[in-house]
């Protein structure tokens, strides 16, 4: 990966942008940095290092919840100074992951605002927080759902045809062939046995091949 030098580029409307580069020495709690740098910007106010290291410390525990950020970019902004309560800041994160992008920051309103940069960075890296913590249970969701193998029961048996039907979790009805029983006697086959097996598309619709029956090992689904 191209390494970046920490740095500072003019960006319209006073923004002040910090292109964070990843140390070798820095480790998160599953030993992996981020794939891509984080991107800081300012907003209305001067580049500060202190900040931008809060930020960075931050953003380094992201991957502790979540090992699939792809990038991460942070915006400080100051909005307009109050002359009794001096500046209010607005920070959001955004986050890149495989399928989407995940944004944390409650937009500034008359009612909500921060005047304390650092206590508005601590709320926008829990929101965000709690929504990589979502996004990975629904990921671990869908790939157990994709590791349970096509399965289902008997439901039709035509022994003289030499053929039946399995009905799948979703009541689909899936045809298969005495000669795809594998490790089983066709004719030993009875409705209602459970079965795995691999779905190919015939010409009548889907079909399965491989059959196995599952007897007393079965398949969560």
């Amino acid at each position: 990966m191209r390494s970046l030098h920490d740095g500072r580029c003019a960006g319209p409307c006073g923004e002040s942008l910090a292109l964070v580069r990843r140390h070798g020495d820095i480790a998160t709690e599953r030993g992996r940095a981020m794939q891509l740098p984080i991107q800081i910007t300012f907003r209305n106010l001067e580049r500060s290092g202190a900040i931008e290291a809060r930020i960075r410390e931050r953003a380094e525990k992201l991957d502790a919840y979540c090992d699939r950020i792809m990038s991460c970019r942070v915006i400080v902004e100051a909005l307009h100074k109050h002359h009794r309560h001096g500046n209010h800041y607005h920070v959001r994160v955004d986050v890149t992951v495989p399928g989407g992008e995940l944004v944390a920051g409650r937009e500034p309103d008359a009612h909500h605002s921060y005047t304390d940069v650092y206590v508005a960075i601590r709320d926008a890296f829990d929101a965000m927080r709690r929504q990589l913590e979502d996004y990975a249970r629904r990921q671990d969701r869908r790939v157990k759902a994709h590791a349970v193998p096509p399965h289902g029961r008997i439901a039709e048996l035509f022994p003289g045809e030499g053929y039946g039907r399995i009905e799948t979790p979703d009541g689909t009805l899936v045809y298969f062939h005495r000669n795809s029983v594998v490790d089983a006697d066709f004719d030993k086959l009875r409705i209602g046995d459970e079965v795995r097996f691999a779905e190919e598309a015939g010409e009548r619709g889907p079909q399965a091949s491989a059959v196995h029956p599952v007897g007393k090992h079965h398949i969560v689904g």
